[in-house]
């Protein structure tokens, strides 16, 4: 059975590590990251058709929209600001939100609701057909964006899932489902981050 984490809370943690067991960790999680980004060539034809997807969205006066939970909550976060403020070339804002930071509206759906459908009822609200929603979840099984995705297929909105191990139930859900060959969270995160700053970069190219 598994601790509670007020048992975490209680128990006094002894941090410590040989300089060997530092860097032999250091070196194992290197070479696990370059296993997986040897893989990310593959998914150049389903970037591209992003990249074409997002550009077409936002020259229609639509926007991408971006959902995650925790780690991924925070990539999303991430990269719509890439998208709103800049990545490198001084350009115009880029319309793009992620359902992600609106505490108010996290907090009252998911107490009087419920947490599933958190950013479903939000892409009901803000999403329309010249959109591009793009769904982040390592398992591929995280209830709320799956329910979101169906949410903005629904609405007509071409819809996007970055996820991992084997795409769960969300790559029979999004129209495009970019899965990386990896099994670890941390190194499915990586290959998001770098998926999502090329993202950026070909539209900054194409601002020029």
């Amino acid at each position: 059975m598994s601790s509670s984490p007020s048992e975490h809370r209680s128990a006094k943690q002894d941090l410590t590590l040989q300089p060997e067991q530092l860097e032999t960790s250091f070196s194992q999680s290197l070479e696990r990251h370059h296993a997986v980004f040897a893989t990310l060539a593959q998914h150049q034809a389903q970037m591209s058709e992003l990249a074409h997807r997002c550009m077409s969205a936002l020259n229609r006066g639509g926007k991408v929209i971006w959902a995650g939970n925790g780690g991924s909550a925070a990539d999303a976060q991430h990269l719509a600001a890439e998208f709103m403020v800049r990545y490198s070339s001084e350009r115009g804002p880029l319309a793009s939100i992620a359902l992600t930071t609106d505490t108010s509206i996290l907090t009252a759906h998911s107490n009087d609701y419920d947490f599933a459908t958190v950013f479903a009822r939000q892409i009901y609200g803000l999403a329309k057909a010249e959109d591009v929603m793009i769904g982040l979840t390592t398992s591929g099984n995280s209830e709320n964006i799956n329910a979101a995705v169906q949410a903005a297929n629904e609405l007509g909105a071409y819809t996007v899932a970055l996820t991992g191990r084997d795409g769960g139930s969300v790559k029979d859900i999004a129209q495009l489902p970019i899965i990386i060959a990896s099994n670890e969270t941390a190194r499915i995160q990586e290959a998001h981050m770098f998926m999502g700053h090329w993202l950026c970069e070909a539209i900054d190219l194409a601002a020029e």
